[in-house]
């Protein structure tokens, strides 16, 4: 069986969420599991929103739709794991954009997963494109944890 590969795109990083892992979500081979891992994603994806101003069932007045989801799985991690989900957001095309995730451990720095999330944006009268001010918030963020990352 061939895997999915993800790559998470550094340079595009728009926000770092830490996260612990609960008991909720260790499955029977007492890791955490892949229904967890995407619950994960979803609630880092809402704080990253948060962190750019706009709640994600509201980006300046639209919704985000998750379109499609890939999940690679890469380590396991176990209960009470603390964990740094990292956020990256690629530029808005069209109706939508892809959204990157990164389930870190803290302890040892071990990737347990990368996740795409694919967004499409809609108003009350269907797909729609999200305003400048939403792409000029994503590309502000992204330039200046740029700039922190690196010195």
């Amino acid at each position: 069986m061939e895997r999915i590969r993800l790559e998470f795109p550094e340079q595009r990083l728009v926000h770092r969420h830490a996260m612990t892992i609960r008991v909720s979500d260790i499955n029977y081979g007492q890791h955490l599991g892949h229904d967890s891992v995407v619950s994960l994603a979803h609630e880092a994806r809402g704080q990253a929103w948060q962190a750019l101003g706009f709640p994600e069932w509201d980006v300046d007045g639209l919704m985000s739709i998750v379109s499609d989801l890939a999940v690679q799985y890469q380590g396991e991690g176990k209960l009470g794991d603390a964990l740094v989900v990292e956020t990256a957001m690629d530029p808005v095309s069209g109706k939508g954009l892809g959204v990157h995730h990164r389930l870190v451990r803290v302890g040892d720095g071990s990737v347990l997963a990368t996740v795409r999330v694919g967004l499409v944006f809609a108003g009350p009268d269907g797909l729609a494109v999200p305003s400048a001010r939403v792409s000029g918030e994503i590309e502000r963020t992204v330039a200046a944890l740029a700039c922190e990352v690196a010195r």
